[in-house]
């Protein structure tokens, strides 16, 4: 018998229908000649620090560092069960293979080989790599099954990011929090992030607004032309009286280039995070879920890339795939399919970028959670338009003369509509209204125009904006690229596959919150998070140490890095921050308690939490107040509890 091990039950279920194990057991199939079992995500994890020793339950200072020289290996909580079966199958008599068919990456490798070894199974074992759920590709994978030790250095580098967090966040943690005297959560990952956020925050609240004024001349022949901008209100009245006088402007010059905009990449797992954030308001969590549903249900290829290229040998099947593609979906029109500007296999590393399959284009799409229709959606709009026509416009720029000042005016000219046309047919609700740049006369140089209209324009400048999901995993995913070697295969903070849970592990730590309306939310540190960031070292908080970090682990992935310097590195480090660092003074006013939180604010939508005075929201500029002193309740005889309070904020 062979035993096929997957991540979830899902992708077992799938496996073994294809594969002919078609008998349920308790935590497996079997059937055809194989055992299908699953690990229910991670089955076992590192151990935590009280399993080296009893006195490490309790947070000291003195304990630190811990740094574990036989690192030891704990069953999730809960998963026991389905660890004992998959164990019990491993040694089971019948058993003389076992393939490792969980996620095609670097955490679904760290999930089989952990339970592999925990169970002590010395039972010689292949790699199912697959890039799609579908049948034909589950055949084929297991007709061509990978050798295991030809993801050996995969596996090392899983191991070695997974002891490094281990280590920081073990010892990182304890430090600061025994310094100040309360739990505070570091991560090798998340506290970069955090400070990104910090700083944005900081940026803004340091913002001072400054005014500045235009003159704006609408022309006779057509377009309006502007100035510069004036400090000064009385600097840019003095011009406009003085144009009102002239009344008319001389083209000094006039230049009209056409432009090409090339069709956009394919997907890979961030970009895609990134336009369901912009367009449809879904958490990068929110959107890798859907994905991974999408995948199970056979209608997308594997997620978790971060590739944005097909290798050579997809090329001959990709007209068929964009034609059932464009069919699925109600596109009725001959479509342009420009294979090859997708096709590079040189830089698709582990999988190739996101698709549709070929089952999606006979699927019952109605059905699907609304979630994953318009993910679904997204990625085959991609891929209709990854293989259109270019979008060729012709842009006119027109910089004029009216009383000794330049005016200047700019204009766009669709001359080929190309890919843009299939994204407004496809995601046109999505894209909303699009702004028209004014179409321009065409005018001779040293011509005169009358001017229409004369009018002063007053403006302000505006403050760096919020993070938005879409925008805080572009800044992660290009953390410190300037200071990566140039061509590297992976550059910023995290990995695709890893971001989405960075980001809802600050939330849920309580260090940054989501404001905003229902589509369009913001990532703001809290107070919280800005007294963390405060007091953490730069060498803790710095993006370009964790880039370098995943840098080096990818190399560890192509055999091109030592597994051990990697760790000596990790372990020098931790030890040297415990032996330096010293609590900041003054630092005890912002490590405030952690206020209780009561519910959401009525008036904004963040937290509402408990003082000394009463309860108020946690957002300063919102003015929402229970004061536990009520004047109004006090005539009645009655005092504001924490159950009314919660009671009025949660009705």
């Amino acid at each position: 018998m062979k035993l096929v091990i997957a991540e979830k039950p899902s992708v077992g279920a799938a496996i073994a229908a294809v594969m002919g194990a078609n008998e349920k057991r308790s935590g497996y199939f079997e059937g055809g000649g194989y055992l299908v079992s699953w690990c229910i995500g991670h089955l076992i994890s590192l151990a935590d620090a009280a399993t080296y020793n009893e006195q490490f339950r309790k947070w000291k200072y003195d304990d630190l560092p811990i740094v574990p020289q036989e690192w030891q290996f704990i069953v999730a909580s809960g998963k026991e069960q389905q660890f004992s079966i998959l164990k019990d199958l491993m040694h089971r008599s019948d058993v003389t293979e076992i393939i490792n068919a969980c996620d095609s990456g670097r955490e679904g490798e760290l999930i089989f080989r952990f339970v592999y070894e925990q169970a002590n199974c010395k039972k010689p074992f292949s790699r199912l790599w697959l890039s799609s759920m579908e049948e034909n590709a589950i055949r084929e994978g297991f007709a061509h099954l990978k050798p295991s030790t030809e993801y050996d250095a995969l596996y090392n580098a899983a191991l070695c990011r997974e002891r490094a967090d281990w280590m920081v966040g073990i010892n990182a943690s304890r430090l600061f929090s025994c310094l100040y005297g309360q739990p505070l959560a570091v991560g090798r990952v998340m506290t970069p992030v955090l400070a990104m956020t910090v700083l944005r925050e900081a940026a803004i609240s340091a913002f001072v607004p400054e005014k500045f004024y235009t003159v704006a001349l609408t022309l006779a022949d057509g377009g309006t032309a502007s100035s510069k901008r004036f400090a000064q209100k009385a600097d840019a009245e003095l011009l406009l009286s003085k144009c009102r006088k002239e009344g008319r402007v001389t083209v000094q010059k006039m230049e009209r280039k056409e432009k090409s905009e090339s069709p956009p990449q394919l997907y890979d797992l961030t970009a895609l995070q990134r336009d369901a954030n912009r367009l449809l308001g879904f958490t990068a969590q929110q959107t890798l879920d859907y994905a991974q549903s999408l995948y199970e249900k056979r209608l997308i290829t594997y997620p978790r890339t971060d590739s944005r290229f097909l290798t050579e040998d997809i090329a001959a099947s990709l007209p068929g795939l964009v034609t059932d593609t464009g069919r699925a979906f109600a596109v009725e029109e001959q479509l342009p399919i420009h294979v090859q500007q997708v096709i590079n296999g040189s830089k698709v590393t582990d999988h190739h970028a996101l698709l549709p399959t070929k089952s999606m284009a006979n699927a019952d799409l109605a059905a699907l959670p609304a979630g994953e229709r318009n993910i679904l959606r997204l990625i085959a709009a991609r891929l209709l338009c990854a293989v259109g026509e270019p979008h060729r416009y012709a842009e006119t720029s027109i910089i004029t003369i009216c009383a000794g000042e330049e005016f200047s005016a700019k204009g766009k000219l669709v001359l080929s509509d190309g890919w843009r046309a299939m994204e407004r047919k496809m995601l046109g609700e999505l894209l909303g209204k699009q702004k028209e740049q004014a179409t321009l006369p065409d005018v001779q140089e040293q011509s005169q125009c009358s001017i229409v209209v004369a009018e002063l324009k007053e403006g302000q400048t505006t403050p760096p904006k919020h993070f938005t999901e879409d925008t805080l995993l572009h800044a992660m995913e290009t953390a410190s690229a300037d200071s990566m070697p140039e061509g590297v295969e992976r550059q910023g903070i995290g990995t695709p596959a890893t971001r989405a849970a960075t980001i809802e592990k600050l939330v849920q730590k309580g260090f940054i919150e989501r404001r905003g309306d229902k589509k369009t939310k913001y990532l703001c540190s809290t107070d919280k998070g800005n007294a963390l960031v405060t007091v953490v070292p730069e060498q803790i908080q710095s993006p370009s140490m964790t880039a370098d970090w995943e840098e080096k682990l990818l190399k560890m992935e192509h055999g091109e890095y030592d597994s051990d310097a990697f760790m000596e590195e990790i372990s020098s480090m931790v030890s040297g921050l415990v032996k330096t660092y010293e609590a900041v003074k003054g630092a005890d006013v912002l490590m405030q308690p952690e206020r209780k939180v009561i519910g959401s604010c009525p008036a904004c939508g963040s937290d509402v939490c408990e003082t000394a005075k009463g309860w108020f929201c946690r957002d300063k500029g919102c003015k929402f107040a229970l004061w536990k002193k009520n004047r109004f309740f006090q005539t009645l005889g009655k005092q504001m509890t924490e159950e009314l309070a919660k009671q009025l904020v949660n009705q």
